[in-house]
C-alpha cells in the first residue's frame, strides 16, 4: 500500500539530507515536490493545499533553519501533519449502549460491504462480543446467501429474512430476534447501488430513523481514490455517518482516499481492509499509517500481529523441545502455520523500519508459495515420518512427492534444510551465539 507515494517522499527527503544546512529555498523546492507527490497520489486538491500551508509555516521557521539536523526536523513536521490529517488518533466503535447494539453498514455496490460485515463480525467475536449478522440487502441477488455462508464459516448467527419483505421490516424483526437470543451487537448489511440515488438514501434513512443505529459506518473502496472521498461526503451529508471502513487498502499504491477522507468529511477512518481473508480487517491508526507512508515501518502493528498469531503455550513447548533437541517436522509445520497467520511476507517487511521500500529478492518473491509447498510435503508424511525423518527411504520420498504434488528433489531439499536447522540449534544449545556461528560456517 502507498508504494508510489512512499518512494517519492523518500526521494525528496534523501535530497534534503544531502544538504548540511538548509536554506529557505531548499525547503521551498522540497515542499513543491511533496505537494506534487500528494497530488499524484490522488489526494484531494484542497486538502493538499491546506496541508502544505501548515507544513510551510512550520518548516521555514527558526526551529528548522537553525537546527543541527534540519532535514530530520522537516521530516518530523511532515510526519506530525500526516498524523493530524488522518485524524490524530484511532477511533473506536461506540459500544456503550444497551444490547443489542445496532451497527449499520452502508455503501455502494462493489465496495466489499457484505464481506466487511463478516470481517467486522469476526473482529468483534475475537474481542469477546456476541455479534449477530443481518442480511437486509434484498436488492443484490445472492447477497443474503453470501452473508449466511460467511456466518457459517465464522460461527456467527445470521438472521434468516424473507427476501420479499422490506429492508426496514427485516431490520425490525432482526432486532427483536437478537434481543431474544441474547446477542449484544447487531451488524446490519444494507443494500447498495451502482451510484447514489434517492431511493437508496430514502431506504437507509427509514432504517436509521426506526432502528436508531449506534454507529453508521460507510464501507468505501480505497482503490477508487477521490470517488471514495466523494461517496463518503455524500453519505455523510445524508446520514451523518460515524466513520468509514476503507476496503482494499492493500491494493492501493497511491493512498489518496486514506489521506483525504477525514479532512473532507470530518469523520474518521475506523477500520481498513488489508486482504481477502476474513481476518484481514485492522483498526486504523493514523500515527502508524503515517510512519509507513514515510518508510519508517510499523513496529507496533508487527508486534500485535505476532502476539495474535503466536500461541504462547506452544511457544513455551517449542522452547523446551529446542533445549532437549527434540524438534520434529511436526514442530516445523506448526511454526510455518504461525508465520502464515501474520500475513504475507511483503506485508511483514513493510512494518519493519527501512524494509518497506526494499524490492523483494527473487528467492523471497516466491517464498509464500514455497511455504505452501513445504506444508504440503509435511502433510503428506505419516505421523511416524514427521517425528522420525530418518525412516524416509527412496520409496517413501517418492510417495510423499506424489501425495503433495511436488518432486522428490523438493522433498530432499526440505529434509536437508530441516537437518541443517537441527544442526544449528544443536550448536546453539552447546555454545550460544559462538556455537551457532560455528554451526553456520562449519
Amino acid at each position: 500500500m502507498f508504494d508510489s507515494l512512499t518512494d517519492k517522499l523518500s526521494s525528496v527527503f534523501k535530497k534534503l539530507r544531502g544538504h548540511g544546512k538548509l536554506t529557505e529555498q531548499n525547503i521551498t523546492e522540497a515542499l513543491k515536490e511533496v505537494r506534487l507527490a500528494l497530488l499524484e497520489a490522488d489526494v484531494n486538491f484542497k486538502v493538499v493545499k491546506d496541508f502544505m500551508e501548515r507544513i510551510r509555516s512550520r518548516a521555514v521557521g527558526q526551529e528548522v533553519l537553525e537546527s543541527l539536523t534540519p532535514a530530520q526536523q522537516v521530516i518530523k513536521i511532515v510526519h506530525e501533519e500526516l498524523i493530524s490529517l488522518m485524524g490524530g488518533m484511532s477511533s473506536a466503535l461506540n459500544l456503550s449502549y444497551k444490547p443489542p447494539i445496532p451497527i449499520m453498514l452502508v455503501g455502494l455496490q462493489g465496495s466489499g460491504k457484505t464481506t466487511t460485515v463478516g470481517k467486522l463480525g469476526k473482529f468483534l467475536k475475537d474481542k469477546g462480543r456476541k455479534p449477530y449478522l443481518v442480511p437486509a440487502d434484498v436488492q443484490r441477488p445472492a447477497a443474503i446467501e453470501q452473508l449466511k455462508k460467511l456466518g457459517e464459516q465464522l460461527g456467527l448467527p445470521v438472521f434468516d429474512p424473507d427476501p420479499k419483505e422490506s429492508p426496514l421490516t427485516i431490520c425490525r424483526k432482526a432486532l427483536s430476534w437478537a434481543n431474544g437470543e441474547d446477542g449484544d451487537v447487531l451488524l446490519i448489511d444494507t443494500a447498495g447501488r451502482l451510484h447514489i440515488d434517492e431511493p437508496l438514501m430514502k431506504e437507509l434513512e427509514e432504517i436509521r430513523r426506526e432502528i436508531i443505529p449506534r454507529e453508521i459506518l460507510l464501507v468505501a473502496d480505497a482503490m477508487t481514490g477521490q470517488d471514495a472521498v466523494n461517496v463518503a461526503r455524500r453519505f455523510n451529508e445524508a446520514l451523518d455517518i460515524q466513520g468509514v471502513i476503507l476496503t482494499k487498502l492493500d491494493g492501493d499504491a497511491r493512498g489518496g482516499a486514506a489521506l483525504s477522507i477525514k479532512a473532507v468529511t470530518g469523520k474518521p477512518i475506523k477500520f481498513v481492509g488489508v486482504g481477502e481473508k476474513l481476518d484481514a480487517l485492522e483498526v486504523f491508526h493514523p500515527d502508524r499509517m503515517a510512519s509507513r507512508i514515510l518508510g519508517m515501518g510499523d513496529v507496533l502493528s508487527l508486534i500485535e500481529k505476532a502476539q495474535e498469531a503466536i500461541d504462547t503455550k506452544k511457544a513455551q513447548e517449542l522452547e523446551k523441545k529446542l533445549l532437549k533437541d527434540t524438534f520434529t517436522l511436526e514442530d516445523f509445520r506448526e511454526q510455518l502455520q504461525q508465520i502464515k497467520k501474520m500475513g504475507s511476507i511483503d506485508q511483514i517487511l513493510s512494518m519493519i523500519p527501512g524494509m518497506g521500500r526494499l524490492k523483494l529478492p527473487q528467492n523471497l518473491q516466491g517464498s509464500e508459495k514455497e511455504l505452501v509447498k513445504v506444508e504440503a510435503i509435511i502433510n503428506s508424511m505419516t505421523g511416524q515420518e514427521r517425528r522420525s525423518p530418518e525412516v524416509l527411504n527412496g520409496s517413501r520420498r517418492l510417495r510423499i512427492a506424489k501425495g503433495s504434488g511436488t518432486t522428490v528433489q523438493d522433498v530432499n531439499q526440505l529434509l536437508k534444510q530441516y537437518l541443517q536447522m537441527k544442526k544449528m540449534l544443536r550448536q546453539f544449545k552447546k555454545g550460544g551465539m559462538r556455537g551457532l556461528a560455528k554451526g553456520l560456517f562449519s
